[in-house]
């Protein structure tokens, strides 16, 4: 199978949650499922926004406890099986009063406090030799619809998913979701919400297939529609040579049936070069959106650019964005379990003047200047996981993001903290 994971931006899933938070993901039917399993992750999250930029606030800051519990059983006998995947999550406010509100933690009331909050779902499976359909509340991950989880709770999605593994070198799948939960809500009937479009009022359909994961050459090919907005493309080549790794991306979206956000006709597409050599990376990226409107998804982690990065996405309407990425992994230094990542992105061009004024993505009043847009972003990120003792698998991380730009661009000047610790328990049912 392909690890299409392996293809995203790596700060987009730096959380180990990413891998036990979820009933749904990529998931192909194999022998690890046969006996069922059971995990929760104890997740313990600060974040601290220090807003630079306007008026009136000037932080934001919470404080949460998670716990993030899944069951995933075995399968019944017989030729087609049948089998059950369910998740709870309870979310803790420990810190977080009117006036500080806001980050993502957690839900905010009229007042402007932060809430406790909690849910739970499942999914039917059905499975058929190689070929695993689920229906019900699950996580995503493809390249055109990715429910998030950079928060407290993963998002979750509710429809009908199908992961059929070809053979050793392909596979296929395909889905549709109507329904939504969002990081910061208990509700599993709200809406996935992009630069201007949004899930409201309608599904998203995909389809897609993975090929060559173990060989030196790989490759992913999505199509995907948001009903009455969009129709989305994607490709990815990914090529491995020794230390050297070449990764491209490319969507391409143009507006469908009602074309509820507007007009839209955007090419987007990301190159990024990396060299490896004793435990260090040294990663150059560039990425270029053509078009009059941003490139635009729903779902938290819908976007494999290269230049998406932990706070912005750098998918501004005709947008030319460059970056430098540095990986230190200590094993080679004698500390296993510890990992440092450095990023510079700078991103200029951006001109939103042309935007269709009838759609979701014209300027709004008050914005003085729509053209010669252009920021930047810097993020530093230190992990370090217990490899060993009572407490083997403990994650810590603290990062800092800061992220400047001037006024034609929409992206908020920001100097963002985020400490977490993460604690995995796991075991067979």
């Amino acid at each position: 199978m392909l690890n299409l994971a392996s293809q995203r931006p790596a700060a987009k899933g730096w959380l180990l949650g990413a891998a036990l938070a979820g009933a749904g993901g990529v998931a192909v039917a194999d022998d690890s499922d046969e006996h069922g399993s059971w995990n929760l992750l104890l997740r313990n999250y600060f974040l601290h926004n220090d807003l630079r930029d306007r008026p009136g606030q000037s932080y934001q800051q919470e404080w949460a406890q998670g716990f993030i519990g899944n069951l995933r059983s075995g399968f019944t006998e017989g030729k087609l099986r049948l089998g059950l995947d369910a998740h709870a999550f309870v979310g803790i406010k420990l810190d977080g009063g009117r006036g500080h509100a806001g980050t993502g933690l957690l839900p905010v009331d009229a007042q402007g406090r932060s809430q406790n909050y909690a849910s739970a779902g499942g999914a039917l499976k059905l499975r058929m030799g190689d070929h695993l359909l689920r229906y019900g509340e699950m996580t995503v991950e493809t390249p055109v619809f990715d429910t998030g989880d950079k928060r407290l709770q993963p998002e979750y999605a509710t429809g009908v998913l199908l992961d059929s593994t070809l053979s050793p070198d392909l596979l296929f799948q395909a889905g549709r979701f109507t329904r939504f939960k969002n990081q910061d809500a208990s509700s599993s009937h709200d809406d996935f919400s992009g630069y201007g479009a949004s899930t409201r009022g309608t599904a998203i359909s995909l389809a897609g297939v993975r090929l060559f994961n173990s060989r030196d050459l790989s490759a992913a090919l999505y199509a995907s529609r948001l009903e009455d907005t969009w129709d989305q493309g994607y490709l990815n080549l990914k090529a491995r040579r020794g230390n050297w790794t070449l990764d491209g991306n490319l969507y391409r979206t143009r507006d469908q049936g009602a074309a509820r956000a507007g007009d839209i006709d955007t090419l987007a597409y990301s190159m990024l070069a990396s060299y490896r050599r004793n435990g260090q990376t040294l990663s150059l990226a560039y990425q270029r959106i053509d078009g009059d409107t941003p490139f635009d998804f729903v779902g938290g982690d819908s976007i494999y650019l290269a230049n998406s990065v932990k706070y912005a996405d750098f998918n501004g309407p005709q947008e030319r964005s460059w970056q430098a990425r540095y990986d230190l992994d200590f094993t080679a230094l004698g500390i296993p379990g510890l990992k440092l990542t450095a990023r510079y992105v700078r991103g200029h061009g951006i001109d939103g003047s042309r935007a269709p004024a009838s759609g979701a993505y014209a300027p709004q009043d008050p914005q003085p200047v729509t053209s010669g847009g252009r920021h930047w972003e810097r993020d530093i990120d230190l992990r370090y996981t217990v490899q060993q003792g009572a407490v083997k698998g403990l994650q810590m991380s603290v990062a800092h993001v800061s992220h400047r730009g001037n006024d034609a661009q929409d992206t908020r000047d920001i100097d963002r903290l985020y400490l977490i610790f993460e604690y995995p328990i796991q075991g067979l049912l």
